[in-house]
């Protein structure tokens, strides 16, 4: 692996694919420049766009960045995408094919289950969704391992995640819908690597990451100088009322954002702005102090501010999902860690990748 901080030569190959094993066939070289997006906003988690000139037909194709440093020589996947939909131009002398691709989850959106598809009670999750994907997509998908515990006694018992009642397809579902809604019953989701495989990936919250990289602001920095950051504090309350009833008894509790350091405050806003919640996750009774207690936390909770910093930088291998730390101090940026949502990958000069992160404030307690 280079050090992406140094000098290096840099240049772009770029191959058909096999769709079955996402093995490299041959070398294309009508490939101008490329643009491969991943986006976990987005249903088949990113796209791509390959300008050429000369149409290729529907195949996938696998875009690859390489580097020449110390005089060693290495290729880094960028992404795999199938191309459908060209168009093309021609000014009198060259013709110009634009061709849109997609995510090989694209081919789990085409079709959809029988109506009426259900998986029954007691299925093991992950292993359905796999054999799912194994049918309905062409592209090798990762197997979430059993999940064995060892008792006291000796023996073993299978504690992967199951569905506790029968899971039944919508009539508007896709497979790729269905799968997603299904896993998320197992807190998992959908991921994509740079070579076109599919993977099922634990849902991790933040705090529970650790950093892959850290973008500096010093002498070699990849940072490019933009950046932007965006919050919005708009509907964020500084007074939670709690109702909770039980066997006839009912009991309210009211939490108040008054610290004068929090900019929701009811003292830094000059207003209240109330959030009610009349049906609290409480079961049985409860005392006074439990139910004030659920007021605190839930206000705590709603007074969590998500952050999105938008930036470029030269090409690195942090990919969507991974935690970052930010160090860009001219910005007031120290010491951030955040969660990498988007990237847009441009095979130009110095591969530039436009990033997105998130991460989240407490702005009460």
């Amino acid at each position: 692996m280079p050090d992406w901080t140094k000098p290096m030569e840099q240049s772009y190959e770029y191959y058909t694919v096999e769709p079955t094993t996402m093995a490299d066939v041959k070398r294309l070289d009508i490939v101008k420049s490329a643009s491969f997006t991943y986006d976990n906003e987005t249903e088949t988690l990113g796209s791509a766009s390959f300008d050429v000139t000369n149409s290729v037909g529907e195949t996938y194709i696998r875009g690859y960045l390489k580097t020449i440093q110390n005089g060693i020589t290495e290729k880094h996947p960028l992404g795999t995408a199938l191309v459908q939909s060209p168009s093309s131009s021609f000014n009198g002398k060259v013709m110009n094919v634009s061709m849109d691709a997609y995510t090989p989850l694209i081919e789990l959106k085409e079709n959809s289950p029988p109506i009426g598809y259900t998986i029954r009670k007691g299925t093991h999750i992950m292993d359905a969704a796999y054999f799912i994907i194994r049918e309905n997509a062409r592209a090798p998908v990762s197997q979430v391992a059993p999940i064995i515990v060892t008792k006291e006694n000796g023996e073993t018992e299978d504690q992967s995640p199951t569905l506790q009642e029968d899971f039944v397809a919508n009539v508007d579902d896709t497979w790729l819908s269905f799968i997603i809604d299904l896993i998320d019953n197992a807190n998992y989701e959908l991921g994509l690597d740079a070579m076109g495989h599919i993977l099922f990936l634990p849902k991790q919250d933040l705090t529970s990451l650790q950093p892959v990289w850290t973008y500096n602001d010093d002498d070699s920095s990849i940072l490019y100088t933009d950046i932007t950051v965006n919050h919005d504090l708009f509907g964020i309350p500084n007074i939670v009322e709690v109702v909770y009833s039980y066997g006839g008894i009912r009991k309210e509790a009211i939490a108040i954002n008054d610290d004068p350091n929090s900019p929701t405050s009811t003292v830094r806003r000059g207003r209240k702005i109330t959030f009610r919640d009349p049906n609290p996750s409480l079961h049985g009774y409860v005392t006074d102090e439990q139910i004030q207690a659920y007021a605190n936390r839930l206000l705590e909770a709603l007074s969590t501010v998500e952050y999105t910093i938008s930036y470029k930088h030269a090409y690195c291998p942090v990919r969507v999902g991974d935690c970052v730390r930010i160090n860009y101090r001219k910005a007031g940026l120290s010491g951030i860690k955040a969660k990498v949502v988007s990237q847009n990958i441009s095979t130009t000069l110095g591969c530039p990748v436009s990033e997105k992160a998130v991460f989240t404030k407490k702005l009460w307690r």
